[in-house]
């Protein structure tokens, strides 16, 4: 707890939980495709625009309520799905879904998470989103549906950036397999990491708990991430098939993937109601454009109504209020909240969200807006970053 006192922004959460977790469990959080240059640029780009503020304005009183998928947020934030999170602390998805309700947050529940998503819903009241693929088998998507009606899940997000499963290849020198395993190779990482390795070793079945039970993945030993995740991603799906999701599900639904004012305008006309702009945290297309550059362009594509979540390279509360001055209605963050959680568990995840609000209030101070509903473009200018020598 007094380190996580001590943690002045996310990139002190990121040192703790790089010490605290063996070497091939912080590669898969912190790691992305091949030479990463679009893990790079998702925080970079940000750097490229600048604040205009307003002065001599009352900002004595500061409003950060929104509506994201329908429903209220405290402030302009939500928290993306991540998979695998059991890896990372033993309390899983429940504790980040604990310090969303705290924070007034939506949560969105990976379908590769490690808590069924009946058992997320029994202990967390807030608003919610459960992320869903189209699969090969058209029934399991099915099923994904009824379930999130039945536990009343609030939206989905359809992630649509995976055809095949990028080339991640920290995770490849590392050898995480599911579930993982001590290795000669990683052997020592783990050894020095007891507070992990032993709850990992003796706490209860590591699972991929929404959809072990009609794949059997884990059946026979440890099966390579890479040849699990890219066995169940359908080449074929196409915005015919995002009608039929939409018709299934009759509710918010965001598209998530999306980069192009195109592909945004066909999400809309394919009976989503809104987009998720994001290259999978640069996990997927290397050289793919960063989120937060694409804003403007989706926005004025689609209109006002459609939500537009800027997704990825979030790492300061003021990188959320860049997001909204370009269009977007919200940001979501992934690793923020990871970091948090492998650094000190619910408490953690407090702590990212605790900075990260704080940031985004003042600095809406600092730039005189009183009121997310009156944040524009004209509260930041894009400035040309020289190119290195």
């Amino acid at each position: 707890m007094r380190d996580l006192r001590r943690s002045n922004n996310l990139a002190d959460l990121r040192r703790l939980a790089s010490r605290r977790l063996p070497r091939p469990i912080f590669d898969y959080i912190d790691g992305g495709a091949d030479d990463e240059c679009s893990l790079r640029r998702n925080e970079a780009a940000f750097d490229d625009y600048e604040f205009m503020p307003d002065v001599l304005n009352d900002v004595s009183s500061i409003t950060t309520e929104t509506t994201i998928f329908g429903q209220r947020s405290r402030w302009p934030l939500m928290l993306s799905p991540t998979g695998l999170t059991r890896m990372f602390h033993p309390h899983a998805e429940l504790a980040v879904a604990r310090a969303a309700a705290r924070h007034g947050l939506i949560y969105a529940l990976s379908t590769m998470g490690t808590t069924r998503l009946e058992d997320l819903a029994a202990a967390f009241a807030g608003p919610k989103v459960f992320q869903i693929y189209i699969f090969k088998d058209r029934g399991l998507t099915s099923e994904f549906v009824a379930r999130c009606r039945e536990a009343g899940f609030h939206g989905l997000a359809l992630t649509v950036d995976t055809p095949v499963a990028g080339n991640r290849e920290r995770d490849r020198v590392s050898g995480l397999s599911l579930p993982p395993r001590l290795t000669l190779k990683s052997l020592l990482s783990f050894a020095m990491h007891p507070s992990w390795s032993l709850p990992a070793l003796t706490g209860s079945k590591f699972d991929l708990a929404n959809v072990s039970h009609k794949l059997d993945v884990l059946a026979g030993g440890p099966m390579s991430l890479f040849d699990y995740i890219g066995g169940q991603f359908d080449r074929s799906v196409t915005w015919r098939d995002v009608e039929w999701l939409a018709r299934e599900w009759n509710g918010p639904l965001a598209i998530k993937g999306i980069m192009t004012p195109e592909d945004a305008r066909s999400s809309i006309a394919s009976g989503a109601t809104g987009v998720m702009i994001s290259n999978h945290g640069g996990r997927q297309l290397d050289g793919a454009a960063a989120p937060i550059d694409q804003v403007a362009s989706v926005r004025e594509a689609i209109g006002d109504v459609p939500d537009v979540i800027c997704d990825g390279g979030v790492r300061r509360g003021f990188d959320v209020l860049k997001a909204l001055s370009l269009g977007a209605t919200a940001c979501s963050i992934g690793r923020p909240y990871l970091y948090g959680l492998a650094a000190g568990g619910e408490a953690g995840v407090d702590r990212a969200l605790t900075l990260l609000f704080e940031e985004f209030e003042r600095s809406m101070a600092l730039a005189g807006i009183p009121d997310v509903g009156s944040v524009s473009s004209r509260h930041v200018r894009w400035r040309r970053t020289p190119m290195p020598a």
